[in-house]
């Protein structure tokens, strides 16, 4: 089976976040307000914030965008970015390295719905 036209459009940005140690709690605090910022972009199709488990300082966060424009252009020059980086960006050390990935390359097996 093919992709949808929606699964070929979507691009997924990948962010390894470390948080500065003992600011975890409050940087949960700050991106429970900041997600806002993303989920009113044009492009946005949804995030998500794991925490690691061997690094408790470490988070991993994903977005999907319908382009890699939404992002770098879109969101990256947008006011709503500057209340993103206010919120958020003083809680990283080091800043994060942030990359784009296509949708999928491979299916995943079974269950994956194709």
């Amino acid at each position: 089976m093919t992709m949808t036209k929606q699964a070929q459009e979507m691009i997924q940005e990948i962010a390894l976040l470390d948080v500065i140690p003992g600011q975890e709690d409050a940087f949960l605090h700050a991106f429970e307000g900041a997600q806002v910022f993303l989920q009113d972009a044009a492009g946005y199709q949804r995030h998500s914030l794991s925490r690691c488990i061997e690094r408790p300082s470490r988070f991993l966060l994903s977005v999907w965008w319908d382009s890699v424009d939404s992002h770098e252009v879109g969101f990256r020059q947008s006011e709503a970015y500057a209340g993103w980086k206010a919120a958020l960006h003083h809680f990283y050390d080091p800043f994060p390295t942030v990359e784009h990935f296509s949708l999928p390359v491979l299916p995943s097996g079974p269950g994956d719905g194709s």
